[in-house]
């Protein structure tokens, strides 16, 4: 029989249920509208049941993560993904709203849980020095999928069947499943004690807060967020609007923040092996604040700059979530590794409908333009957040705590 390291296993598990999400998120839009015959305040609804899991389901997942064995849960995951596409794809096919978006907050836990199962496993299959490598494996791919299953899903829309991007999820899902199940069980994390989740809750709250790297980073990382869905708010009124691109030619532009996260994620071990984490840090986002700048610059019907633009707020920030994870991996106890990346999810997840309604509503009062000007200012918040924080210092990876 072939050994497989467990960390290759976990990667073909990621690739398989990142697709099936990818696929279900692409999907969803395009059902909506063209089989559902859906409007604006419809599909903002089904996209609110998507983003609802994590939000909702992030907290208890962390639970989970640090209660179970790590590997079991992956499996879990990957099936509740399955069984959420394959829920929506009769409801799509029916017709049935509800169903719809109910098969979608299905699917949508599944990818939490494995989002934070998987992060917590990393540091089981490599060594602390290997950690950036590993979560890179991990994020190349997320951002595979994230470049491929948009699309996918627009071809099958072409052909009349944009439900059968829903089928394709249940196999991407199911091939995730097929890898995880082989993952190495492990034993479920140690505790002294089962206190109340209340408690356990606030627990992980305040280690992050607690923490002087990890303050650092859940900073910038709302700060980041928000701009990000500012930016997301007004890039597409701007781009058919002032620059006007024609939506062929913004779709190649929006292909540039694919092509920055895969690079981002391939390059970003040996970036930070060689420059420090704090400058892959400080450089992770400060990439960003010149998205909204080169987008103001480009062009009428220019697509290099915005194509530059998106390439920079995906390689930058991936750098810095590679960099990252193995920082929070490295300090925090492995018994509160659900919890702690629990609690920064669901503060990047809250934050994240508030920049897109301050983006909106700044771009629809005074332009598409002043969107981006918000986006920007955020941006240079996040680095500044990184600048006044113990992460500036962090010429190499922090030491480890005991287990």
């Amino acid at each position: 029989m072939i050994h497989v390291h467990p960390l290759n296993r976990l990667s073909i598990a990621a690739l398989g249920l990142h697709g099936a999400d990818q696929l279900a998120m692409a999907a969803l839009p395009l059902t909506a509208v063209l089989a559902l015959g859906a409007g604006p305040g419809l599909v903002g609804a089904l996209l609110a049941a998507q983003a609802l899991a994590w939000l909702v389901f992030s907290l208890p997942a962390g639970l989970l993560v640090d209660r179970f064995s790590r590997a079991r849960l992956v499996s879990v995951a990957t099936l509740a993904a399955a069984a959420g596409a394959a829920c929506a794809l009769p409801a799509a096919i029916g017709g049935w709203a509800a169903l719809l978006g109910l098969a979608t907050f299905i699917a949508a836990c599944g990818t939490v849980l494995f989002v934070l199962a998987a992060g917590s496993l990393v540091p089981e299959f490599v060594s602390r020095d290997a950690l950036a490598s590993g979560n890179a494996r991990l994020e190349v791919a997320r951002a595979a999928a994230s470049l491929a299953a948009p699309p996918l899903a627009g071809v099958l829309a072409g052909w009349s069947m944009p439900v059968m991007a829903y089928g394709l999820a249940v196999l991407a899902a199911l091939f995730a499943f097929e890898a995880a199940r082989r993952l190495p069980r492990g034993a479920a994390p140690v505790v002294a004690a089962r206190p109340l989740i209340r408690a356990q809750l606030a627990e992980g709250a305040r280690f992050v807060l607690r923490q002087p790297l990890l303050r650092g980073i859940f900073g910038c990382a709302l700060a980041w967020n928000f701009a990000f869905f500012a930016l997301l708010a007004a890039i597409v009124p701007f781009a058919l609007g002032p620059l006007g691109l024609d939506p062929a030619r913004l779709g190649l532009a929006q292909a540039g923040y694919g092509a920055g996260m895969i690079a981002g994620a391939a390059l970003a071990a040996g970036v930070q092996q060689h420059f420090g984490p704090n400058a892959v840090l400080v450089a992770g986002p400060g990439l960003s604040v010149a998205a909204p700048i080169l987008l103001l610059a480009a062009p009428a019907g220019g697509v290099v700059l915005p194509f530059v633009a998106l390439f920079l707020v995906g390689f930058g920030p991936m750098m810095w979530l590679i960099c990252q994870t193995g920082i929070r991996q490295i300090v925090t106890p492995p018994a509160m590794l659900g919890r702690v990346g629990a609690v920064l999810q669901v503060a990047i997840y809250g934050v994240r409908p508030i920049g897109a309604l301050a983006g909106g509503a700044l771009a629809a009062a005074s332009g598409p333009a002043a969107g981006l000007w918000l986006a920007a200012a955020g941006f240079a918040a996040s680095v500044l957040v990184v600048l006044v924080s113990a992460l500036v210092r962090l010429r190499r990876l922090p030491a480890g705590v005991a287990a």
